[in-house]
């Protein structure tokens, strides 16, 4: 969808444009406005309409800091079509480096919103209303939330051709079966005819290179794709599809030891784990039910029976080029 004419937030944004607006959020009982900074960099020359998004976790940082090195070398300046950063959606909840708004709502559980719902509720309606409709592809940067830890990966149905042709460009190591979450981000995006794709990476309070250095890659894999810049071209790297997963979940409450690699494939009966007692009265190893990847770790140090600990996948293929 090419526009000649693009207006966000009463602003025209003509060809050759780089702006940066505010979208107001709040205002405080101090007087204050709450405002997202919007970097906007539209081309000379007309096409489609990328959205970048971070942090609307605002613990994820990861999220944050794939889209600020966008901005920083300059990735978002592209010679057709229009690119639309935004690397902290959720500018309450990073401000105190937490997942949720001031309301206690997770903004990612509020779309599409309503003008005259929470405060979580009426920012999400303002952004469907302002500029959701304007974009044409978004991907949304996420990290694992608590001491979960998502090896690099996108997220999509895996029956929706444009989504998946879209995650295999972008060239993660795993892309994993993902059905839309009711009043998320994605799902609104969807249920507005655009291409959403998510991507996890890392965890909540923590840097992640490796993560980081995914995001920024496959970013600049789409805008390729998309036509919208020309970037040096890579190897070609095929991701791994996980069709179905599952948690595999600690028996025994206690203290929780690794012994695998994030992203590992292993066998049946590898040892992933350890759970012991902090008494020296027992030892629980934890052995791989079957051949499987592992593409997300529980690091906490401390256990329940029954806490989520490796996510495995359970029926695989490999990406086409």
């Amino acid at each position: 969808m090419y526009k000649d004419k693009l207006t966000l937030l009463g602003t025209e944004i003509k060809r050759g444009d780089s702006v940066c607006l505010q979208f107001d959020v709040a205002k405080l009982h101090t007087r204050n406005s709450i405002q997202v900074p919007i970097f906007i960099e539209r081309a000379k020359q007309d096409g489609p309409v990328l959205l970048l998004l971070g942090g609307v976790h605002g613990d994820e940082i990861n999220g944050v800091e794939i889209v600020r090195r966008i901005i920083r070398n300059k990735i978002n300046k592209p010679t057709r079509g229009t690119i639309i950063c935004i690397p902290v959606f959720n500018i309450f909840g990073f401000l105190h480096l937490s997942r949720k708004f001031p309301d206690g709502r997770d903004l990612n559980r509020v779309f599409p919103g309503s003008a005259k719902g929470s405060l979580a509720s009426q920012f999400a309606h303002e952004f469907k209303k302002e500029i959701a409709p304007f974009i044409d592809y978004v991907i949304d940067f996420h990290a694992g939330g608590a001491d979960r830890v998502n090896i690099a990966q996108t997220r999509c149905m895996l029956d929706d051709e444009k989504t998946l042709n879209l995650a295999k460009v972008f060239g993660a190591p795993f892309i994993v079966q993902s059905k839309y979450i009711t009043k998320s981000l994605r799902e609104t995006f969807h249920n507005l005819g655009k291409t959403a794709l998510l991507f996890e990476g890392g965890k909540s309070m923590l840097y992640d290179e490796e993560a980081i250095k995914h995001g920024v890659q496959g970013t600049k894999n789409v805008i390729r794709y998309l036509q919208m810049k020309r970037f040096k071209t890579i190897t070609d790297t095929k991701s791994v599809i996980i069709k179905k997963s599952k948690w595999l979940r600690a028996s025994h409450a206690g203290m929780f030891h690794v012994r695998i690699k994030n992203g590992a494939w292993v066998t049946k009966k590898t040892l992933l784990g350890i759970v012991t007692d902090p008494f020296g009265e027992f030892e629980k190893k934890i052995f791989a039910p079957f051949d499987c990847y592992i593409f997300c770790v529980n690091i906490a140090p401390i256990v329940n029976r029954g806490d989520a600990i490796f996510h495995v996948s359970l029926e695989i293929e490999e990406a086409e080029a």
